[in-house]
């Protein structure tokens, strides 16, 4: 008898929830506090891309690409030619690229803002996109591919471009990074 009384008051525990052995499920996607997220990026050649895609799926949220009026060609991007529309910007203090595409940003408060590298800084149609976009009141998490170019001097031309933001240092990747190097700045962010 006292076997039977035990077992019905384990199993009505059981079924209140009233176990604390009982094992929750864990959210495949967390939540980053009660921010509005956005990842913004440009690239011409899928490598600021794909970590920008990797950064949109760790945060769960929206993914924009800021797209130039006039795409990038190989010739365009080639900095071995003095010539090359690229060196021809980057040489350029007023060069600001147009943006073909409208980017929504009315429900945003924080964003992550994804570029190459370009000869140690950032491309001139990040200058466009900081200058057409009022970013006063965001949180801007930088995030830059290249091979061997340091963030820094990037981070440096976005606090200056945009004073009242709040801009994180941000990270640089190869572009090949992992989901878990991905994850791990993002986890550093204590968003």
């Amino acid at each position: 008898m006292f076997k039977k009384i035990l077992f019905i008051f384990l199993f009505t525990l059981t079924l209140c929830g009233c176990s604390s052995n009982i094992e929750q499920p864990k959210d495949s996607n967390p939540s980053y506090s009660n921010r509005s997220i956005k990842v913004i990026y440009f690239s011409c050649t899928h490598h600021t891309e794909n970590v920008a895609k990797k950064i949109a799926k760790e945060l769960n949220c929206p993914i924009e690409e800021i797209l130039p009026e006039t795409l990038y060609s190989d010739e365009d991007l080639n900095y071995n030619v003095s010539s090359s529309r690229a060196n021809q910007e980057q040489n350029d203090p007023q060069a600001r690229p147009k943006i073909q595409n409208t980017l929504e940003l009315d429900s945003v408060d924080t964003i992550f803002l994804g570029c190459p590298i370009w000869w140690g800084k950032l491309p001139k149609i990040i200058y466009t996109f900081l200058e057409e976009y009022s970013l006063d009141q965001y949180t801007i998490v930088p995030f830059c591919t290249s091979g061997s170019s340091p963030i820094q001097p990037t981070i440096t031309e976005i606090k200056q471009l945009e004073p009242n933001a709040q801009v994180f240092n941000g990270k640089r990747f190869d572009a090949n990074a992992s989901e878990k190097e991905i994850q791990t700045f993002i986890q550093s962010l204590h968003l």
